[in-house]
């Protein structure tokens, strides 16, 4: 196959695998995508390697393009910077692809590759970028069960493993298609008859917990100092005058979401004066999310605190702030080219170093910040702390309109399926809600308005298989990628010598 001939099935395969992601969200598109993605590089032996990069570069162009459409809401210039910078990394992707292609065993060595560039990608550069996953497209498919099993890598890794044996399916010279035809299916049926909650924590006692979405005031960083904190504080008082009344239970636990003070209460007194009153007349602490001083003038921290009855108490800080978006990289040299960057993120928000586990009233809550739900190790670190439900403060207020939101959704629902916990969603306006162990949606708070969402939650005791199988898995199969590839290049060596 030519180059100019692989080019369109190359960008045509990362279009259609975007479509596998909200707003359209189609079953098995990405798989599909990725099953000619690996048949072109299967097909193009002898092209240079400038040309397999190229192939990788527009397979990322045509993917994240439509995917993170949504990054336009924050500038089209980070659209546009985050888009290729995640299409040079898939070029370098498709090197290794093309590589093990070449091996006897491909079906097995493609897919490791291909877990291999999501990690990278993943965590580099700076915390990396771990949106769009394979796994992520697993959800409300018999696929899913693989997660609570093995984990969202090797779940990757299994989806992966699909595309490879549709590719030999349909490959007429292939010897292996009856065997491909058989595991493709046996994945399924496999997936089917083992259903999400058969293996996990048990659930034991529940805690009653309120979700506050107070709203926003007006565009991302239109709004005056104070005003979010104050539509979140009437929004609680509300909750008060209920309970008061009888309207209603008293909660456990009352969670706010990520930014609904965007200043530091703890350094203003009418605020500290509200929470104080707050959870005075509630009897219950409320987990805010604030953004508070860091460490220097110049910084910030994006944390969940803990407001108790005696004040400010515990807190999580988010440990993968977003590149340029929260803090700036080489702010030295951009501030002066790019003035807006300073104008529009004053202050570098620090990365947490401690795990989001916080016992608040008795209950032990894996608290993550937005971004912070998409990496593993923030999720299994929380879980391995003990939490028994998962809570997910966000701040969507910047995507409202965009696919971004129901994105982020989806990977906590999975995040449930994976850890067997309850996941609580409050954010700023939308989406608010509660998901269930299984992944299912309990309920969701209408969007871009007031809203409390009053729930009683069991909380898990115990870990799911994935809790122990999903990181030694990993590592085996990262090692296999980088074995696989490095066979064949000492078998392209060869060749090269014999001929």
């Amino acid at each position: 196959m030519t180059f100019r001939l692989a080019a369109p099935l190359v960008v045509l395969s990362g279009v259609l695998s975007s479509f596998a992601f909200e707003p359209l969200a189609l079953p098995y598109a990405m798989v599909i995508g990725v099953a000619v993605l690996f048949g072109v590089l299967r097909a193009v032996p002898d092209l240079r390697g400038r040309s397999v990069y190229a192939l990788g570069v527009l397979w990322g162009l045509a993917f994240f393009g439509p995917l993170i459409w949504w990054m336009r809401a924050v500038s089209d210039g980070a659209y546009v910077g985050l888009v290729i910078a995640e299409a040079l990394l898939l070029g370098i992707v498709a090197l290794p692809l093309r590589s093990v292609a070449r091996l006897a065993a491909w079906p097995v060595l493609m897919p490791a590759v291909w877990l291999l560039g999501e990690q990278v990608r993943g965590s580099f550069p700076f915390s990396g970028f771990p949106w769009g996953r394979l796994v992520h497209t697993a959800l409300d498919t018999p696929l899913e069960s693989w997660v609570r099993l093995v984990g969202l890598p090797a779940t990757s890794f299994l989806l992966a493993c699909l595309a490879a044996a549709l590719v030999l399916v349909a490959d007429r010279a292939a010897r292996h298609r009856a065997v491909a035809l058989a595991g493709f299916v046996g994945a399924f049926v496999l997936g089917a008859l083992l259903p999400v909650g058969l293996s996990g924590p048990s659930e034991g006692q529940t805690a009653r917990f309120a979700l506050i979405q107070g709203d926003t005031p007006g565009e991302f960083l239109q709004w005056p100092p104070g005003a979010i904190f104050q539509l979140h504080a009437d929004e609680t008082r509300r909750l008060v005058e209920r309970v008061e009344a009888g309207d209603t239970e008293a909660p456990d636990v009352v969670l706010w979401p990520e930014n609904s003070t965007d200043t530091d209460p703890r350094n203003r007194p009418e605020e500290s004066a509200q929470l104080d009153a707050l959870v005075r007349d509630l009897g219950v602490p409320i987990l805010v999310g604030g953004l508070l001083d860091g460490p220097t003038v110049d910084t910030v921290e994006n944390a969940g605190l803990v407001w108790t009855a005696d004040g400010p108490g515990q807190k999580y800080v988010k440990r993968k702030p977003v590149a340029y978006g929260e803090y700036v990289p080489f702010r030295d040299a951009l501030g002066s080219l790019v003035p807006r960057i300073d104008r529009d993120i004053p202050r570098d928000m620090v990365a947490g170093e401690e795990p989001g586990a916080l016992t608040i009233n008795g209950v032990r809550v894996g608290d993550t910040i937005c971004y912070d739900i998409a990496f593993d190790g923030v999720v299994d670190q929380a879980i391995a702390d003990d939490a028994q439900v998962l809570v997910v403060q966000t701040s969507n207020a910047a995507f409202t309109g965009t696919a971004q939101p129901e994105q982020q959704w989806s990977i906590s629902r999975l995040r449930a399926i994976e850890t067997g916990r309850w996941v609580l969603v409050p954010s700023t306006n939308g989406i608010s809600g509660v998901i269930d162990a299984d992944g299912d949606v309990v309920t969701r708070a209408p969007l871009r308005q007031p809203a409390t969402i009053e729930t009683d939650v069991p909380l898990a005791d115990g870990t799911a298989p994935s809790a122990h199988l999903a990181r030694p898995l990993e590592l085996l199969l990262l090692a296999l990628g980088v074995v696989g590839w490095g066979l064949a290049i000492v078998t392209r060596r060869r060749e090269g010598t014999t001929t």
